[in-house]
């Protein structure tokens, strides 16, 4: 199956059978793409990283990408310095590609009591897609 129609169904799922949030989603999807395990208390550690617990700050889109990225290399013997080094270079090409690491900023139209759930679907997809294409781009150099 295509990349990005697996990641397009797992988001969907994902967000509207088990409501699970955009931090949450990264790691489970990504973790599903790369064959990588993520340990249950990985999962609970992301259960407030939707923007810092819906405060519109760091977005959990990037968060949990980061947090992938970590176990991902550090899994395969890269050292720290290497592996905190990537997470700041993602951390830019990110922003160069989306315009903000802040979740009030990415999230379309910002924040209201009105929003229907899980306004950033296409966001969250386009996100996850960018975030795997970095991953396995920067596995082999």
């Amino acid at each position: 199956m295509d990349t990005k129609v697996t990641i397009s169904t797992m988001v969907h799922e994902l967000y509207y059978e088990s409501d699970t949030n955009c931090a949450r989603t990264t790691l489970l999807v990504l973790s599903k793409l790369l064959d990588q395990t993520i340990a249950p208390q990985t999962l609970q550690s992301a259960v407030a990283l939707h923007g810092c617990g819906g405060h519109g700050d760091q977005c959990g889109l990037v968060e949990g990408a980061v947090m992938v990225i970590g176990i991902y290399f550090l899994e395969r013997g890269w050292n720290e310095d290497a592996v905190v080094k990537l997470a700041y270079t993602f951390a830019e090409t990110y922003r160069n590609r989306f315009g903000s690491l802040i979740c009030r900023d990415l999230r379309p139209g910002g924040f209201s009591k009105e929003d229907p759930p899980h306004l950033c679907e296409n966001l969250t997809i386009e996100s996850i897609a960018f975030a795997h294409q970095f991953i396995c781009s920067n596995y082999n150099r």
